[in-house]
């Protein structure tokens, strides 16, 4: 241990204090061992340091910070260097509002487009997120504090994610959900990871032994912190025995007791607690280091606010340039229409929230981008609400223009944390417009912002769609740029976009509604779902347009990588971003048609031509082998393909690679949907032979009394007629609200009540309510009510007692 001197000299007492928070975003302190308090704040794309009351859902408005485009819009820059440099942004900012741990960046995996969390996630393909994730993480600790990557793992549903059981087959489980963490902690050196709220395989994440201890420390080697995400401890000790150090928030020494307890009892070993103690003080002395000196309070708020704008012109992406209508011309007449251009959608919903310090809106910045703006019309409420007069002038105004820039997207209530969405559609008044605006002038250029996939049946009625996904607080003029051709659109997506839901492999699967979520896709989620089973899709993963045009030719593989030649045939300067897929030639082990295993964005004027190199590393052509329970790789020939995009390939050659001569870990005949790539529907038979057990019951079990792992919802059916009334009125309360426009207030009824584990009133409360006040209100809910009234009454008095023999 690094600190053994330290931890000797401490108290059980104090030790224990340590490994929960001092309040909601604090460590505890102990003054006389020179131990400070750290302060840890969300900020995947902007710091969010709440300057009044403190909590997670964004409500209390933060600090200002600069708003940088979200992550899901960053990924489809596919630059690692751009994001590095965000990186130092953050922590640039981080150290000038004096925080220690930035909360970021998130990298769930995009399993479903209905995720409502997805616009803080980076991709689809865990390559691509890992990659820019490193990136990100090595910039925001070049500052000296550090990252928190999340939300370990499988985190992939908003829905019921504080209980809902994920269960997945381990295979996929290393493949597909850890891969982007294990290049984040392996190559971006994060000092904190987050567990999940959900459970995986049966256990609490942060409970999970396998997880946290087989696979995070003893193959991974990550001797940094695991934090809970707030409010998501279950059970303390089995959390501190898995080797998670900080629970957060504060539970008022309540989760401290149970520690101490365990230790006195012989539960478990004090040098389990002193293991994570060692960790902890590491993390706050290391990001402590910076403030021993004076530093900035401040920071350039104009340099910042370029260089957001920077990042969100690289990350847009061209998705429809139809006869060239893009870039536009001078001196054209434009007629701006969508509530999304004086009121930009730039940020998504929840702790991501961050207070701008600018906010660019393009009615503000269109005269100096040199275009003609005849005027403007909202043509929607922004929220959904029909309004025929707000169609009819935008008509009307449209009639004039040679050109109409449609804004168009997603409103801020219908992505947010804590929810999934209903449906990938555009909401139907904006639909709506856009059938009335083509009638009167089809030369449509539709501005699209939204921070996931949606479907697009209305795409022949645009001749341009320009995507800026949530480009931040100066994204309105970086997507002027584009339109405007000063900047040449270089995003690809990091995504696929289907042409409806019902193609989507976990279509069947999500979310899971009761007790868990079956992963019966396997790996095949994305591009590897949609190639292998031939899936027809609106966007391919890693598709995007550019104002030019690149030629690619003279491949060469060798043991090392793969080598080819990148030309811009075209007349504009502009970047592209080449991809390496890999196919392996034998089908004895099931695996998608091709995966992504490198990629490299190159900057090439006009004529120009550079020899590019991709160069293989250790996970180029590993599977992972259950028989084995490690990493193989099959001994055979591999496709070396070079594309602009999943099926946009250009080049294609192969190389014999020597294998680790493992067992086969599958009976073919026993996985026919996964040998054949027809994933998207498989039969519980089947997927419980690709698991190698039974599956757990996905019901709940509604003769049982209910317990702390229930939730709110599970009124419904409670013993107790109040708990059984209290939910009908939760449930009025939703739908009420919804009815009378007040959304994002119906959303938090959702996120914060609905969907909630009765331990989590107690785990997010701050020591308001504790676990023997829960217990009574399980009494109340379970139908003994003055039983469990007067518990928790008798238990409120013992509390506020010690508080006052405390203090």
């Amino acid at each position: 241990m690094k600190h053994k001197d330290i931890i000797a000299n401490m108290t059980l007492e104090e030790k224990a204090s340590l490994m929960s928070g001092k309040d909601f975003w604090t460590t505890q302190e102990i003054d006389r061992l020179g131990i400070n308090s750290i302060f840890l704040a969300d900020g995947p794309h902007g710091i969010r340091k709440q300057a009044e009351a403190a909590d997670h859902l964004g409500l209390n408005e933060s600090i200002p910070a600069t708003c940088f485009p979200t992550a899901a819009t960053v990924a489809n820059s596919w630059n690692t260097d751009l994001g590095e440099k965000i990186g130092r942004y953050l922590g640039e900012e981080a150290v000038a509002q004096r925080v220690n741990v930035l909360l970021g960046p998130g990298i769930n995996m995009k399993r479903d487009p209905l995720c409502g969390r997805n616009f803080e996630y980076f991709s689809e393909d865990p390559l691509h997120a890992g990659k820019l994730a490193a990136g990100y993480i090595k910039g925001i600790q070049s500052h000296g504090i550090s990252a928190c990557v999340k939300h370990f793992a499988a985190n992939n549903q908003e829905e019921r994610r504080m209980s809902i059981d994920t269960i997945v087959d381990e295979r996929t489980l290393r493949e597909i959900y850890l891969t982007a963490f294990e290049i984040a902690i392996n190559e971006g050196k994060t000092k904190t990871v987050m567990s999940s709220y959900n459970m995986l395989n049966g256990a609490y994440t942060n409970e999970n032994i396998h997880l946290m201890r087989e696979i995070l420390r003893d193959e991974w080697n990550f001797n940094g912190v695991v934090v809970t995400d707030w409010g998501g401890s279950n059970d303390r000790v089995a959390g501190l025995v898995a080797g998670n150090e900080l629970e957060m928030p504060t539970t008022a020494g309540e989760t401290n007791r149970e520690i101490i307890e365990a230790i006195q009892s012989g539960k478990i070993e004090e040098d389990v607690l002193d293991e994570c103690v060692d960790r902890l003080l590491d993390l706050i002395f290391t990001t402590e280091a910076v403030y021993r000196r004076p530093q900035p309070t401040e920071f350039d708020v104009t340099e910042h606010h370029q260089v957001a704008q920077e990042v969100a012109e690289e990350s847009i992406v061209l998705l429809k340039n139809e006869g060239n209508v893009l870039p536009l011309n001078k001196g054209i007449k434009v007629a701006t229409i969508g509530d999304f251009a004086k009121n930009p959608r730039y940020q998504g919903a929840g702790s991501s929230i961050v207070n701008p310090t600018i906010l660019d809106n393009t009615l503000d910045c269109i005269e100096a981008s040199g275009i003609v703006n005849i005027g403007y019309e909202p043509g929607f409420e922004r929220y959904g609400k029909q309004n025929k007069k707000k169609i009819e002038n935008a008509c009307a105004l449209a009639k004039e223009a040679d050109v109409v820039l449609l804004y168009i997207g997603l409103d801020e209530a219908t992505e947010a944390e804590g929810l999934d969405r209903q449906n990938m559609n555009l909401p139907a008044n904006q639909i709506e417009l856009l059938h009335a605006l083509n009638k009167v002038n089809q030369n449509i250029v539709a501005i699209l912002a939204s921070g996931a996939a949606i479907e697009m049946p209305w795409i022949g009625e645009v001749k341009g769609l320009l995507h800026g996904y949530l480009s931040g607080q100066a994204g309105a003029k970086a997507i002027l740029r584009v339109l405007t051709g000063e900047v040449n659109p270089s995003g690809k997506l990091a995504e696929t976009y289907p042409i409806r839901y019902e193609d989507t492999p976990a279509y069947h699967h999500f979310p899971g509604k009761e007790v868990s979520v079956e992963y019966r896709e396997s790996m095949y989620i994305g591009y590897r779902y949609y190639d292998s089973a031939n899936v027809n899709v609106r966007f391919p993963f890693g598709f995007g347009l550019s104002y030019t045009s690149f030629e690619y030719s003279d491949i060469q593989v060798n043991k090392d990588g793969v080598t080819f030649n990148l030309s811009n045939s075209g007349k504009v300067a502009g970047m592209e971003i080449a991809q390496m897929y890999v196919a392996c030639q034998s089908d004895a082990i099931f695996r998608p048609k091709k995966e992504l295993k490198g990629f490299t964005k190159v900057f090439l004027q006009p004529g120009e031509t550079k020899s590019i190199t991709i160069p293989f590393d250790d996970k180029t052509f590993r599977y992972f082998n259950v028989k084995t329970n490690q990493w193989e790789i099959e001994e055979a020939t591999y496709s070396i393909i070079i594309g602009a995009s999943s099926v946009d390939l250009r080049l294609e050659d192969s190389i014999f690679i020597e294998g680790t001569n493992a067992a086969l870990p599958y009976d073919k005949e026993m996985l026919p949907s996964y040998y054949s790539g027809q994933a998207n529907n498989v039969s519980e038979a089947e997927f419980e032979a690709l698991l190698g057990r039974k599956l757990p019951i996905s019901t709940w079990d509604r003769t049982k009394p209910l317990g702390y792992n229930d939730t709110i919802a599970q009124c419904q059916y409670a013993k107790g007629g109040f708990a059984r009334f209290a939910f009908r009125s939760i449930r009025f309360a939703h739908w009420f609200l919804r009815k009378i426009g007040k959304r994002e207030l119906a959303n938090l009824i959702m996120m914060s009540v609905y969907h909630m584990p009765f331990r989590g009133v107690a785990r997010m409360t701050g020591g308001i309510i504790n676990m023997p006040m829960l217990d009574g209100i399980l009494m109340i809910v379970n139908g003994k009510f003055f039983k469990g009234l007067r518990h928790v009454l008798s238990e409120r008095s013992k509390m506020q007692k010690v508080a006052k023999g405390t203090n």
